[in-house]
């Protein structure tokens, strides 16, 4: 143990000692770096970034039911699962061939219409600008970078604003043929309602009434005074007698059809407005502004890298030179 460490001692001495020989070519070559890393810092386009700030709402919805879960109000923020659909929503192609088009990225990130990997470049320029993350506190953080500060904040705000529309969109594909399924259903409902109610006016027309008021044709009859009076209830009396029961089933019909149409009406009012509602699906806690002062590239940590990464590489390399000129006497 003490002879290894020993060992490993004398190594850094030596390495050391390697390192102060040298010290002119390693100064060179660090500052040869300083110089052309500096150059190249000065000579990359700065880049400015704006960000935005938005919490997931907890629904999109507004419920008709009385038993209304907690959870869903749309006063509630959203929470992990919320959080994670909006960022698979902000990463969708919806957003970025919208925020692409418009703002003519093709053209701004100077990508040759020609050229055949023209969408790969593209997709990589939009990824390096363009990015959204989760932050710790459950909320969505929509970071835009681009040599034009104002075009950042710009950029940002849009795709803030087209997550209500993008995910509209998107419930309206399910939910509006949902509603149209509902309203078929009520409107079939509606026209059974009506043709019952239609069969009841016409034996209405024909004279005949409800079972009550049977009961008290009879008592009229019985109590006329007059033969014309008779007579006209006694025809009352017979077309009673002859549609009384279709009269009553009719009624039971409509009753029940009443019912379940007024049942049915909680699930069509909630059809429609799930369809044809447009919501707003996130809090906007911050919006982005333009951005006074650069973000990249940061130059003196560019720098620092440069000659860290030449110092190593010199010592690395001549370290490599030494040990071939042993090997080359001895060959």
């Amino acid at each position: 143990m003490e002879h290894t460490q020993s060992e490993l001692d004398k190594d850094r001495q030596n390495l050391i000692l390697f390192i102060w020989k040298k010290r002119k070519t390693i100064i060179i070559a660090c500052s040869i770096a300083i110089v052309m890393s500096t150059v190249v810092s000065f000579l990359i386009t700065p880049l400015y970034l704006s960000s935005a700030i938005v919490f997931p709402a907890a629904t999109s919805t507004v419920s008709f039911s009385e038993q209304r879960n907690a959870k869903a109000s749309s006063m509630d923020f959203g929470e992990e699962e919320q959080a994670e659909q909006l960022v698979q929503i902000l990463q969708s192609s919806r957003i970025r061939d919208r925020i692409i088009t418009q703002f003519d990225l093709m053209k701004h990130y100077n990508i040759d219409d020609k050229d055949q990997n023209k969408y790969f470049k593209l997709m990589k320029e939009y990824e390096g600008h363009i990015s959204f993350t989760r932050t710790r506190y459950g909320s969505i953080q929509i970071d835009v970078l681009d040599e034009k500060p104002e075009l950042a904040a710009e950029i940002a705000n849009k795709i803030v604003d087209l997550i209500d529309t993008v995910k509209n969109n998107m419930v309206a594909e399910r939910t509006i043929p949902a509603y149209e399924i509902n309203k078929r259903k009520k409107d079939l409902l509606d026209q059974d309602l009506q043709n019952v109610l239609t069969q009841l006016d016409t034996l209405g027309d024909k004279g005949v009434v409800s079972l009550e008021g049977r009961t008290n044709l009879f008592q009229a009859y019985i109590e006329a005074k007059s033969n014309d009076d008779r007579i006209f209830l006694k025809k009352q009396i017979d077309v009673n007698l002859k549609y009384g029961a279709k009269f009553d089933g009719l009624e039971q019909v409509r009753d029940e059809k009443i019912i379940k149409l007024e049942k049915f009406l909680d699930s069509y009012e909630q059809a429609e407005s799930d369809a044809y509602t447009n919501f707003t699906h996130k809090f906007i806690v911050e919006k982005a502004v333009v951005a006074d002062k650069k973000d990249k590239p940061k130059r003196m940590i560019l720098v620092l890298l440069s000659t860290l990464g030449t110092f190593f590489f010199t010592i690395f390399g001549l370290l490599i030179y030494e040990k071939y000129k042993e090997l080359k006497k001895i060959a």
